[in-house]
């Protein structure tokens, strides 16, 4: 018989195109994912990839497991959610995904307030700055900065969120405040990690605001943090400026808000869970929780 996890990491393996991705998503190993893929083949007794120097490729076989593991999940996510709900009530456990900024700062805030309107329901936060897989129940719904992508998802629009420079009054103090944008070249700059996927593909538009589109290098920046909350916290201690979300800077009482008329990229946040989970009581409260209370705040 086969085993669900090992299904599970090799859906993940599906998903990525290969061990590492998987690996980062998962949070385990390169071996382990390797362990646990070569398990699972040996008990089918088939090989489920083509491995090749660029990735990964199913095998006929592969793509046949593939199918029926999609299938095996929604129809688990469709029990649980059949079992979870008891008459019309809100209740049971949610499983909350979202990206690192989002979730340590600004959804953690507001989760007192959940609780003590629905306290029947248990939460769970998972925070990565990559997409969890909802269809294999890694998560019973998301915050998503970008529309998602993966097929039979229902999602809401939540947000749309601006980005601005801010520099920590410490900082400030020591260094000045910058006048116009060409004096950002002579400040430390803090960045998300160029070695890291960013949660948007615009986070560090600091690096290059202000400069020709023909101009070949932005500039460097000081400190590389590979998750925006911790770009949050240097730029708090005063290690230099960064260009974040308002819904993080825009509300902090340590930093200051730079250039105030020159904007960032703006990007869309959307509320997705998988169909079958449409009806399930809890997800519906938790969605217009968090509609009302970003309706509350005017940094949107």
């Amino acid at each position: 018989m086969m085993d669900w996890d090992r299904v599970r990491i090799f859906h993940a393996v599906a998903g990525a195109g290969s061990f590492t991705r998987a690996a980062d998503r998962l949070g385990l190993s390169q071996s382990a994912i390797s362990r646990q893929i070569g398990a699972l083949e040996a008990t089918i007794g088939t090989p489920l990839f083509h491995r090749h120097a660029r990735g990964l490729i199913l095998t006929e076989q592969g793509d046949v497991l593939l199918e029926a593991a999609n299938e095996v999940a929604k129809r688990l996510a469709a029990v649980e959610t059949t079992l979870g709900e008891v008459r019309d009530e809100a209740a049971g456990h949610l499983r909350v995904n979202t990206t690192v900024g989002l979730g340590t700062v600004w959804l953690t805030s507001h989760l007192f307030d959940f609780r003590e309107l629905y306290p029947d329901i248990t939460l769970s936060l998972v925070v990565t700055d990559s997409d969890v897989d909802l269809a294999m129940r890694q998560a019973d719904v998301a915050i998503r900065l970008h529309r998602p992508t993966q097929p039979d998802l229902v999602q809401r629009r939540l947000m749309t969120v601006h980005t601005h420079i801010y520099g920590g009054h410490t900082y400030l103090e020591r260094h000045g405040i910058p006048e116009t944008v060409g004096d950002l070249d002579a400040h430390a700059l803090i960045a998300y990690g160029d070695q890291w996927q960013p949660p948007v593909p615009s986070l560090n538009w600091i690096l290059a605001a202000g400069r020709d589109e023909d101009e070949v290098h932005g500039r460097a920046p000081a400190l590389t943090v590979n998750n925006v909350y911790g770009m949050l916290r240097a730029c708090e201690c005063g290690l230099g400026l960064a260009s974040l979300p308002d819904y993080l800077g825009g509300t902090n009482a340590r930093l200051r808000r730079i250039l105030p008329t020159l904007e960032g990229p703006s990007f869309t946040a959307y509320f997705v869970y998988p169909e079958e989970l449409r009806a399930s009581k809890r997800v519906s409260v938790f969605r217009d929780f968090l509609l009302r209370k970003v309706a509350e705040q005017p940094v949107w």
